[in-house]
């Protein structure tokens, strides 16, 4: 069974099973971490915000330049700040650590 450690917006870790071939970002809204993805993954709104463990930061795949300048739209970044729509899970991803962004 594969896993993502995802720290929510409190502190609090959920380990959670993902699916092959689904976005981060559905992976968190169907276990319920606050994750609406308005936009469906067109990289329009960067509600999917979350931060990578920097370990993982250089094991998923690059952002695109689309995600790149959503992201610079955010209030404020963190180094490893990425768009949850944008990475879509595979097994090789097995034991990634994420924090979701409290926004306020």
């Amino acid at each position: 069974m594969s896993v993502i450690r995802v720290e929510d917006a409190d502190g609090v870790v959920h380990d959670l099973e993902p699916v092959e071939g689904w976005r981060l970002m559905e992976i968190l809204r169907d276990y319920g971490m606050g994750m609406e993805g308005c936009c469906g993954g067109s990289v329009t709104c960067a509600a999917c915000h979350i931060v990578l463990d920097p370990q993982w930061a250089d094991k998923v795949p690059p952002p695109r330049d689309d995600e790149l300048e959503k992201l610079d739209e955010l209030p404020f970044l963190h180094d490893t700040s990425r768009l949850s729509c944008q990475i879509i899970w595979s097994d090789e991803l097995d034991g990634l650590r994420l924090t979701l962004v409290k926004e306020a």
